[in-house]
């Protein structure tokens, strides 16, 4: 077994990436490293006036089939896979090359393939074949042969060929495990197209195969004694690990937490939408005809709870907005831009971290990992509308309240379980997160409203076991109240709102959120 330093005499270049070849390449000439290379990068080079032999004089073959077959040779792979001090005679009989170094990228599959209506036809020849053989093959004989498949690893290599002549084991083998890492995402992006163009999502799949891509080492997890780092899933889209970060400390373990669920919410209303989310929940949420009004109302809804929160946006942010935000204390802002104003505005708080998403893509299944296994579930995308709700009592809600109604249950799908909601004229006034029985979820959200709750409406995110919360509600000024239907006692339920004149609507759906 080869563990020294290994010479570098001939390296094979073939990248979709073009990023840094013609340095690279110029460099190893320098070194006096003979360039074997294929189509697209050969051209490149012959322009740029580097030397270097193409794969066909090689192989004594021309790329063929459309291209499907360039480098998919003995004289290629043996090449790159043979053993230097056991297969040196054999090599010799068939005349085969070494070749030290390995250059390869893959073709880009997901920036070509993310049109979900692009034909099979078209599909299939953006699945990259010679390069995850390439460098497969290099990175099983990584002991004889380097391989380098990020264009980041250029200036290294060419800083140690320079200063070693040749590169270390660890070297070789660190770039090895890159490779097999490459593949393996590259690979899992491929099935998940495939499994999402073959109708496979509308159920749960047998087997789930994921690529983790570390993003970065946080600062600590939920408290300051335990470690934590964030991953991003290889071909995910949409997330927050992805948001543009203009300004501001970098997001620590609850921040993602926090941000994503004020997205999450924020991203259910067409119109203009504020929500203000602390430890996961939303404790401020608005919609207005204006953004400004909207993050107003959000505000004004809890401000004490707003102190240190997270504010999404799902229009841009305003200079208005932007004064408000830093006259108090906020963690993040997320919204889809900001005004150079608002920008300008945020620089004097340094600290406050300034995120922008420009679409809110969510995936259609959410996964929750639990000791030893994951759980894994459809998003609850239902988007409640005026036809899907069934009014069970005599007392009629108005338009007004209908649509109040259905603006409190778009919220509460984000409030921990048991959740109360309470809102008025499209803002919440009062939530109860989290609790362990529905009547103290009751309780916390009225104290919450306060004086605000007369002519409000709310929303329970499971049925009403018990009557005992509608006679709580009774004396507060709640005119209406929505939630699944569905207990043994739901007459018992309607009664009590029928004798206390609330009308009631069941939407047959539950939002719990755990």
């Amino acid at each position: 077994m080869q563990t020294s330093i290994t010479p570098v005499k001939r390296a094979l270049l073939s990248v979709s990436d073009k990023t840094g070849i013609e340095v690279l390449a110029a460099g190893l000439v320098k070194l006096g490293v003979d360039i074997i290379s294929t189509g697209g990068t050969s051209k490149l080079l012959q322009e740029a006036g580097i030397k270097h032999q193409q794969v066909d004089a090689i192989t004594d073959l021309p790329e063929m089939l459309d291209g499907r077959v360039k480098t998919l040779h003995p004289k290629i792979h043996g090449g790159i896979l043979g053993k230097r001090d056991k297969h040196a005679a054999e090599a010799a009989k068939h005349q085969i090359g070494w070749i030290d170094l390995v250059v390869v990228n893959f073709y880009p599959f997901s920036n070509n393939v993310k049109a979900l209506d692009m034909p099979w036809s078209e599909v299939v020849e953006y699945i990259d074949i010679g390069g995850p053989t390439m460098v497969r093959a290099a990175a099983k004989n990584f002991d004889w042969v380097g391989v380098v498949v990020d264009p980041a690893d250029y200036a290294t290599v060419l800083d140690e060929l320079q200063a070693e002549q040749g590169l270390a084991f660890e070297t070789r083998k660190n770039m090895a495990a890159k490779v097999f890492a490459l593949t393996a995402r590259y690979d899992n992006m491929i099935s998940a197209y495939f499994e999402t163009r073959a109708g496979q999502d509308e159920a749960c799949p047998a087997q789930i195969d994921l690529t983790l891509q570390k993003h970065a080492d946080l600062r600590y997890g939920e408290n300051p004694h335990q470690k934590a780092c964030a991953y991003a899933l290889g071909h995910a889209e949409g997330s927050v690990l992805s948001a543009e970060q203009h300004q501001g400390k970098p997001l620590s373990y609850n921040n993602i937490l926090d941000t994503e669920a004020a997205w999450n919410c924020v991203g259910e209303f067409d119109m203009p939408a504020c929500v203000i989310v602390k430890h996961a929940n939303p404790c401020g949420a608005a919609c207005a005809t204006s953004i400004n009004e909207a993050y107003q109302r959000a505000y004004q809804a809890d401000s004490l709870s707003a102190f240190g929160g997270i504010v999404a946006l799902n229009q841009p942010c305003t200079k208005e907005i932007a004064e408000a935000i830093t006259s108090i204390f906020m963690e993040v802002v997320i919204a889809p831009s900001y005004s150079a104003e608002a920008l300008t505005l945020f620089a004097a708080k340094p600290n406050l971290r300034i995120l922008s998403m420009p679409t809110n893509q969510r995936a259609a299944w959410e996964m929750r990992f639990v000791q030893g296994g994951v759980l894994l579930q459809e998003r609850d995308a239902h988007a409640i509308q005026l036809n899907d709700l069934q009014i069970v009592t005599t007392t009629k809600p108005s338009k007004e309240d209908m649509n109040a109604l259905i603006f409190a249950w778009r919220v509460l799908k984000h409030v921990k379980s048991n959740g109360i909601l309470i809102a008025k004229h499209d803002a919440t006034i009062g939530i109860g997160a989290g609790q362990v029985s529905r009547i103290d979820a009751v309780d916390m959200a009225v104290r919450k409203a306060n004086d605000h709750i007369a002519e409000s409406v709310l929303a329970s995110d499971a049925f009403f076991p018990f009557r005992d919360s509608i006679d709580r509600i009774a004396k507060t000024g709640i005119k209406a109240i929505i939630q699944p239907g569905g207990s043994m006692r739901d007459e018992e339920v309607i009664a009590a709102c029928e004798e206390h004149k609330i009308a009631m609507v069941f939407t047959g759906k539950r939002c719990f959120r755990h």
